[in-house]
């Protein structure tokens, strides 16, 4: 589980990454990121939209899996990160090790957007 120190709850939070942030995806997730200069934590928020996964227990199962997915990936994130993960209905399903990997390329590509910036 992510540590309740890491997780993003503040809506202000979820605005300034989607907003301010830059954004990749693919057909499983789409990932916000940016980095916050002024804070030294590491946030990191999930946005399972009831549109897409009609069912309540979906959308807990696809959120605990990329809770446990980030945990393993939030030391890598640069010192006052903000990461919002928007999870799409392809993801129910899908095994953890391949939404790892999805999770890993989106990331990877929203975090050369915001340092091309």
């Amino acid at each position: 589980m992510l540590p309740r120190a890491h997780r993003m709850v503040d809506p202000a939070d979820f605005a300034a990454a989607i907003r301010q942030g830059t954004r990749a995806g693919d057909p499983l997730v789409v990932v916000h990121v940016r980095a916050d200069e002024e804070r030294n934590s590491r946030l990191v928020g999930f946005v399972v939209p009831k549109r897409e996964i009609k069912r309540a227990n979906g959308r807990n199962r696809v959120k605990r899996q990329l809770r446990h997915l980030m945990r393993e990936r939030i030391a890598e994130l640069p010192e006052g990160s903000r990461v919002v993960v928007r999870a799409s209905r392809n993801a129910l399903g899908v095994p953890s090790k391949e939404l790892g990997e999805h999770l890993d390329r989106v990331m990877a590509r929203a975090w050369r957007k915001w340092d091309a910036r």
